[in-house]
């Protein structure tokens, strides 16, 4: 898996890179066919009651659709954590939701073929 990272008002050092290049290519447990994962962490200045908000967004690219996860946080890494675990349950439904559609299909390969019994 190919994960891209950047970040916005934010200055990327390589322990931030690490940590969320860890996090993320940890998800390929889970499910083996990601693509890609595009990962950008920005800070959020315009909550002036709350004081600096942290946001990690996350798109991942698996076969059949695109996966997303935006999460605000008061520290990035427990942004970057809430990231990871919803992308983890996220990717757990589509593996079920995929096997599924892999089951269906070759139950109508099965029904489409014709069974004769012939009687003697």
């Amino acid at each position: 898996m190919q994960v891209l990272i950047s970040g916005k008002g934010v200055e990327l050092t390589d322990a931030i890179k690490n940590y969320i290049t860890k996090k993320i290519s940890s998800l390929d447990k889970f499910y083996d066919k990601i693509i890609r994962a595009d990962v950008v962490v920005c800070l959020e200045t315009n909550h002036h009651q709350k004081g600096k908000i942290f946001v990690a967004d996350c798109k991942l690219e698996v076969p059949g659709q695109d996966l997303f996860a935006s999460k605000n946080e008061v520290t990035l890494y427990k942004a970057i954590d809430k990231v990871r675990d919803y992308l983890e349950g996220e990717l757990k439904k589509h593996k079920v939701l995929s096997r599924e559609k892999e089951k269906k299909a070759r139950r109508e390969v099965r029904k489409s073929k014709e069974y004769q019994t012939e009687i003697y």
